[in-house]
């Protein structure tokens, strides 16, 4: 992989939400690349309750497509990725995390015993927040593939604007309420370099200690 990497800060700097793509196909070392960086996403109690769908076929990204109301990018780009949050992921044993945080010697016994308890969890379902809790949690990892892939020389694009019904039923997922679709992210390389449309001054969205009235 020759690819000239990004530092964080450029990254960040450089990456441009791209909606029409090259047909050049991702290689599958980069790709490969950037999906162990999206899995290095954190996750509240690390329960890594977000999955991702990589669609390449042509056919199901014409469905993704067709399911975002005729919007290019998914027909277009070679790598669609489908965010999945798990709302449901927490309510099983999950014994490899601790076992694993354990033998690496991240978590000690309390934090474990913390973690098997799954209090914050049930207090999100009191609360009727555990697919909001989930959604976050996958959303993280999208940000962490979009600067990853502007870093490896790759464009994207997280997409609004799609019919989740529809969406989940091109990844095969149509029967599973307890699944919930976060985003879509378009991977491939953009037809062209599209221009930054500005920010507004970081006075009219910083603010110290408390939000003004």
């Amino acid at each position: 992989m020759n690819t000239q990497i990004l530092s964080v800060p450029a990254a960040i700097r450089a990456r441009r939400t791209v909606r029409h793509y090259r047909p050049d196909p991702v290689p599958t070392e980069l790709l490969d690349e950037l999906l162990d960086l999206a899995v290095q996403a954190p996750t509240a109690w690390n329960m890594q309750d977000r999955s991702i769908v990589v669609v390449t076929g042509e056919s199901g990204r014409r469905e993704l497509s067709a399911a975002a109301h005729g919007q290019p990018q998914p027909a277009e780009a070679p790598v669609v990725l489908i965010f999945v949050a798990e709302t449901a992921a927490w309510e099983a044993p999950n014994t490899d995390i601790a076992e694993l945080a354990g033998r690496r010697g991240a978590w000690n016994p309390e934090f474990t015993a913390m973690f098997e308890s799954r209090a914050e969890f049930h207090e999100l379902r009191e609360r009727g927040l555990l697919r909001e809790n989930s959604v976050k949690n996958a959303m993280i990892a999208a940000t962490y593939v979009m600067l990853a892939a502007t870093s490896l020389g790759l464009a994207s694009a997280p997409m609004n604007g799609w019919d989740p019904d529809l969406v989940k039923k091109a990844i095969g997922i149509d029967d599973r309420p307890d699944l919930a679709i976060a985003v879509l992210v378009t991977i491939g390389y953009s037809d062209a370099t599209p221009p930054h449309p500005g920010r507004r001054d970081r006075a009219r969205n910083i603010f110290s200690e408390r939000y003004p009235r």
